[in-house]
């Protein structure tokens, strides 16, 4: 194995970015899960917080009864899209990711505050889409540190 397949043209790493896009991917597979569960009625097998059915069913969970799930699916898609676009060496992809990553741990951090002052109840499928995007932010953050010196 070359250097080649783990550094851009620049020389710069690529393990923020395929960091990000496994990140994404445990995102998107959490909002489908819980999005099929929405739609099927079925619930939510929740062995470690206990509040899963409280906060899936309570008016928060849904936005014009869409629920959140599908929304967080397609903001972990969009945050996986530009990190892919990112590893191929585009610089504007990887801003735009950290912008996006920003918005969902921002509103992550919105719907913890939520189920904690407002449902009195955790689910932890919530609690693991809040912490992956918090980590998807977090890489974006990190990434910063490393960025070559220009």
């Amino acid at each position: 194995m070359t250097s080649e397949i783990h550094t851009d043209s620049g020389g710069r790493s690529k393990a923020f970015q395929l960091a990000a896009i496994v990140f994404a991917l445990i995102g998107v597979c959490d909002a489908l899960y819980l999005t099929y569960h929405h739609y099927t009625a079925e619930p939510v097998p929740c062995s470690i917080t206990g509040g899963c059915e409280m906060v899936l069913t309570s008016e928060y969970a849904t936005f014009h009864d869409i629920p959140l799930a599908i929304f967080g699916a397609a903001a972990y898609l969009v945050a996986l899209a530009l990190a892919v676009i990112a590893l191929s060496g585009r610089r504007w992809a990887w801003t735009l990711y950290g912008l996006q990553a920003f918005i969902m741990a921002a509103f992550s951090g919105w719907l913890i505050y939520v189920q904690a002052y407002y449902i009195h109840a955790f689910c932890q499928f919530c609690l693991l889409s809040a912490g992956t995007s918090i980590t998807l932010f977090l890489i974006f953050l990190v990434s910063l540190a490393f960025r070559p010196k220009a």
